[in-house]
């Protein structure tokens, strides 16, 4: 139960670290191939603050996840 409480913990947190470089940071290198495809006009900035958002999304429900099955087991 401890390493499935560490692997969630840290799958959360990194998630999240890249949702919040994605949207808040503008670190479009984190996509790949996000920025030439954005230079050739094939890709959209709401595209990659859809994967960001997406990104903040699975990072927080992990992280819930962890924090109910640390208090309940």
């Amino acid at each position: 139960m401890v390493l499935l409480k560490l692997i969630l913990t840290m799958l959360g947190t990194t998630f999240l670290l890249l949702g919040y470089l994605i949207v808040f940071r503008k670190k479009y290198s984190l996509i790949n191939g996000f920025e030439a495809a954005l230079k050739a006009g094939e890709k959209e900035e709401s595209d990659a603050e859809r994967v960001g958002k997406t990104y903040l999304l699975i990072g927080l429900k992990l992280l819930i996840v962890m924090g109910i099955l640390c208090f309940f087991v």
